[in-house]
């Protein structure tokens, strides 16, 4: 009779290490971790259900980490009942084989499968919104890094001496306009060539001609 662990590493879990400790000093012979991205197809878990003998006990950190709802567990325990196996779990602190939790009442146990669906979905919630951050996050400091590098560039360019339509070609930037928006910005004394000091607004053709006319007068 073999003693198995399995867990689901999912992006949430975060007392995996723990709960491995428990099932090694429980004596489990095996501990099967279910990677994040496995989380919906769960092919490790289909797998340790097929391995098991009977009179095996089966060890899991809690029935909402490894069942992803009540028509899973109504299997599950059907399964484990024609082959007799022992479920232990850990944090709900259930032990088919009424040895381990002598404290758990049967209402604890009928409140664990009550609040099943309530857990699942609570973290499938934290899963999906801790990847849409993390994608986020990475996105957003991928853009700002290579803003930054970019302006970074040009400044230092500028300041190096090189033509304002050399650092245009190097910077990769589609007009001339966003290397003197970045030398503005960024504080740059446009000393050089037919540009000095800050671009102001552009006139139009008639705000030009009604200004020459007037500095003839």
């Amino acid at each position: 009779m073999a003693k198995v662990g399995y867990l689901m590493r999912s992006v949430h879990y975060e007392g995996a290490e723990s709960d491995i400790e428990w099932m090694e000093n429980y004596g489990c012979c095996e501990i099967v971790e279910e990677k994040p991205e496995h989380e919906k197809l769960r092919p490790l878990w289909n797998k340790v259900l097929g391995n098991l003998h009977k009179g095996d006990e089966l060890v899991v950190p809690k029935l909402s980490n490894v069942l992803q709802g009540t028509r899973q567990l109504a299997f599950f325990l059907e399964f484990c009942r024609m082959k007799a196996i022992r479920i232990i779990s850990i944090h709900d602190k259930i032990d088919s084989g009424n040895e381990l939790f002598p404290e758990t009442k049967t209402s604890d146990i009928l409140q664990t499968i009550a609040l099943l669906p309530v857990e699942v979905n609570a973290n499938r919630k934290s899963a999906h919104n801790k990847h849409q951050l993390k994608n986020k996050i990475k996105v957003l400091t991928s853009a700002a890094h290579n803003k930054g590098e970019r302006a970074k560039l040009v400044v230092n360019m500028y300041k190096s001496g090189h033509t304002i339509d050399d650092i245009w070609k190097t910077s990769g930037f589609k007009s001339r306009s966003s290397i003197f928006r970045i030398l503005n910005t960024a504080g740059v004394d446009l000393n050089r060539g037919h540009t000095k000091g800050p671009i102001g607004p552009r006139k139009n053709k008639e705000e030009s001609k009604e200004d020459k006319n007037g500095e003839e007068g």
